[in-house]
């Protein structure tokens, strides 16, 4: 038989969960979904966030923003304010605060609320505005996807066991498009748009990885044949990584 093993964010949740009085009750309702208080708090939560999200998105248009912008502002506030309650909350329930909040999810709380108020001490980082959409990321708490930690793990050591093969191969590509951008540099010349080497790497990676914008493009038929068989090239080269990774040892357990 098969024995379960927690998962890192399991571990860490029963460490963090206080042993009795109103912290508990506080803990259940907020940190867990297996009552009706949870599931409310979740669920509105849920809806919160979703709000939020979309506000930060309309105060993204400048048409919305001109018409619309100084009710989005107050919205923008009410949210904060709510995620700042909670945040607090969450710091005060848990039994190691210190530890909650150097977490993944401890961090994405405070990165969902510190934008607004650093904005507004400092307005020249107006800017970082747009990080409050980061929100977004504490859905994965409310449907309990910390419960595939497992899985991630597993792919990053996937990813760590073949590092060596990766890296020979992205160091094949890198001298791959650093030749035939020179090359193409040399066949097209400035007056077809591959103005320098720089410029013909870019255009070279673009082709490569089958993206193509399209902004710069070869004129002569020598340029079109080294297109075409980066063309084709590339094909090959985005399959290989994930032959690489999926011919790495993964741990098989029973269903």
């Amino acid at each position: 038989m098969a024995v379960m093993t927690e998962t890192p964010v399991a571990t860490q949740e029963r460490e963090n969960r206080p042993g009795a009085g109103w912290r508990l009750r506080l803990y259940t309702i907020i940190f867990e979904a297996d009552t009706r208080a949870g599931r409310a708090f979740d669920l509105a939560l849920l809806a919160l966030i979703l709000a939020s999200v979309i506000v930060v998105m309309l105060d993204s248009m400048a048409t919305v923003n001109v018409r619309w912008g100084g009710r989005l502002t107050w919205l923008e506030w009410l949210f904060t304010a709510i995620f700042s309650v909670e945040y607090v909350l969450r710091l005060v329930c848990v039994r190691h605060p210190t530890r909650y909040a150097r977490s993944v999810f401890g961090v994405i709380d405070i990165l969902a609320i510190a934008p607004t108020y650093l904005a507004l001490f400092v307005p020249g980082l107006g800017a970082l505005l747009d990080v409050r959409v980061l929100r977004l990321l504490r859905v994965f708490r409310i449907l309990k996807l910390g419960a595939y930690v497992r899985e991630f793990a597993e792919l990053g050591n996937a990813i760590m066991a073949t590092r060596r093969k990766i890296a020979v191969f992205l160091t094949f590509v890198l001298v791959v498009v650093i030749v035939m951008g020179t090359l193409m540099y040399v066949v097209e010349g400035g007056r077809n748009g591959f103005t320098s080497i720089p410029v013909s790497i870019y255009w070279a990676i673009t082709t490569l990885t089958t993206v193509g914008f399209g902004d710069i493009s070869p004129t002569t038929d020598l340029g079109r044949l080294i297109a075409s068989l980066m063309m084709l090239m590339g094909w090959g080269t985005l399959a290989v990584p994930t032959g690489i990774v999926s011919g790495a040892h993964w741990p098989c357990r029973p269903a």
